[in-house]
């Protein structure tokens, strides 16, 4: 039986389980001078599920076909020294928790290790030309007016002061990308929206590009939910001529942002954790807020029950869908994770991980390959103690994705309804152990994941403090 045509178990432990989940144990030292709020419990999905550790494949089993011009690349900086807050003086966003200049720097770094190339400038030709030369859009780089879309993950933000510690995107990092887009790339200001349709954009992201009065950072534009809209964010709205139909029956017909469909580019800026319903969230979950649906708007509401990590592998996944469709995963440039500092999920603030020394995440990471970079946060958020809400079987997504031709659900994943189903979305593998942190191609292998670090000759490794 085609289990595309057959419906999820949609009886998950979401609909079993009471409200009432007794509060987990605290899982690590509190942040010196910070209140530590009580460890998140595990969301309704996955609250009964046990912590996801071990995956449901053998180590290093590549699934999938990697992408990008260096195919399964994933690029990762790793800078402690970029991330000094003490954890009671000021915020973590501040200038004087939050060093730009090793920021810059980590942005340079993973796109010259991305590409492969010596200079910022010659790795954005690389994208660009990429992009185009396997999309049959020729082989130009950038070309003036094409536009570029930045999908950021504003999940905790709304209108008002970011409350002490929130897990929110590192302005330093959106800031040091446009940056790069404007005057490396060439990009004029008037071409770049930043945008989650669904949520807000705050003040010290929103501020930090207004404080450069060129006018090309006076032009982007911020596109926010209708709700929300005000003090220079503007209304995202839906694109009703070109619907994101799902491959399966039970969710509703989707729309995606008209930014996001005028657009030829879209960078997906994305933020990685734990997530209380779907284990992990990345790159793919980042594109929750860019779905519409006629009678509530701009929400992932209807989505919750395809994508929660308590259903079983081979299960269909709306995430699939999504990194599939030609508006969203299909005009994705470039696939990034902003793990400065790192929430315990996506309600909770942003917490020192014991794997890393008991100091902040202090990492980004950059791929042309939406399963592969996924793959790599699912790893590195597995394997922190402390991040308790990665339950369930968050893995599926990826294993769907990567095998989206023929994938273990037997879905036919076409959103675009071209008649036919998708090819591989990219590459999935989990790494060695914890500690090397290897993936195939780190091996030798000629297929799989290739997690290079920055800078150059450095370890993929972060080092522990004593």
């Amino acid at each position: 039986m085609n289990t595309n045509e057959a419906p999820n178990n949609r009886l998950t432990r979401r609909t079993l389980l009471t409200a009432g989940v007794a509060a987990l144990a605290a899982a690590g030292p509190a942040l010196p001078g910070l209140q530590q709020q009580p460890r998140s419990q595990p969301g309704p999905d996955t609250a009964g599920d046990e912590r996801f550790k071990t995956p449901s494949e053998p180590v290093n089993t590549p699934m999938g076909v990697g992408k990008g011009i260096y195919p399964g690349r994933v690029a990762r900086a790793y800078e402690p020294k970029a991330t000094t807050w003490d954890g009671k003086t000021g915020n973590w966003w501040d200038d004087a928790s939050t060093e730009s200049r090793l920021v810059d720097a980590m942005v340079s770094g993973s796109l010259q290790s991305l590409t492969g190339e010596k200079t910022d400038k010659h790795a954005w030709d690389q994208l660009f030309k990429h992009f185009n030369h396997t999309r049959y859009l020729g082989n130009a780089g950038y070309r003036p007016g094409e536009k570029v879309v930045i999908k950021l993950n504003s999940n905790q933000d709304r209108p008002g002061n970011w409350r002490m510690g929130a897990g929110m995107p590192c302005p330093h990092v959106v800031y040091a990308l446009l940056n790069q887009l404007i005057t490396v790339a060439g990009v004029p200001g008037q071409d770049i929206t930043l945008y989650d349709a669904s949520r807000y954009i705050g003040d010290p992201i929103y501020d930090k590009i207004r404080a450069n009065k060129d006018p090309n950072f006076q032009a982007a534009r911020f596109l926010v939910s209708r709700r929300m809209a005000g003090n220079g964010r503007s209304e995202a709205l839906p694109d009703k001529a070109r619907p994101i139909r799902f491959s399966r029956p039970g969710p509703p017909t989707a729309y995606p942002p008209l930014c996001a469909t005028e657009a030829k580019y879209m960078i997906n800026l994305a933020l990685c954790r734990a997530h209380t319903r779907m284990g992990v969230t990345a790159t793919a979950k980042n594109q929750f807020g860019s779905v519409y649906f006629d009678g509530v708007g701009f929400t992932p509401q209807p989505l919750h029950d395809y994508a929660s990590a308590d259903l079983p592998m081979a299960s269909y996944n709306c995430l699939v869908d999504l990194i599939a469709h030609k508006h969203l995963g299909g005009k994705t440039l470039l696939f990034m994770l902003d793990s400065l500092y790192t929430a315990e999920s996506q309600n909770a603030k942003v917490i020192r991980f014991l794997s890393f020394g008991d100091h902040w995440t202090s990492s980004l990471f950059m791929s042309q390959d939406p399963v592969a970079i996924d793959s790599v946060g699912l790893d590195f958020v597995r394997s922190e103690p402390v991040a308790d809400a990665c339950r369930g079987r968050p893995e599926n997504y990826l294993h769907e994705a990567a095998l989206a031709d023929k994938p273990p659900s037997g879905t036919v994943y076409d959103p675009d309804q071209h008649g036919k189903p998708v090819t591989s979305l990219g590459v999935h593998e989990h790494w060695n152990n914890a500690t090397d942190k290897q993936y195939s191609r780190n091996l030798g292998k000629h297929q799989g994941i290739e997690l290079v670090a920055w800078p150059r000759g450095s370890s993929t490794q972060q080092k522990a403090k004593a």
